[in-house]
């Protein structure tokens, strides 16, 4: 059995995944609301932004599993904030990747 070598760096695979969260304008528009405010209900985003909840919830989806977001579950309403440590990350991984 061959012993396969990571093929890409650490750094590379989490630019890539914070990248890939952000390849979508629903989900930028998501962030940048999210960042104007502590904090924000799905049913409030759900006003602000142009998009079936079912979409909104696939894109929160996304962000969350990159763990740019975080949600906090009290039914029937989920209330999302940025993960201000991720955020940070990601800020740092991305700036320096382009210069």
């Amino acid at each position: 059995m061959a012993i396969t070598s990571k093929k890409y760096t650490d750094k590379q695979e989490l630019v890539a995944k914070f990248a890939n969260a952000l390849g979508h304008p629903v989900r930028v528009a998501i962030i940048e609301l999210l960042n104007k405010q502590s904090c924000c209900y799905h049913g409030d985003m759900s006003d602000e932004l142009p998009i079936a909840n079912s979409t909104l919830s696939q894109h929160l989806k996304v962000l969350r599993e990159a763990g740019l977001i975080q949600g906090e579950i009290n039914p029937p309403k989920t209330k999302y904030c940025i993960n201000k440590e991720n955020w940070n990350l990601a800020k740092g991984l991305l700036i320096g990747f382009f210069d």
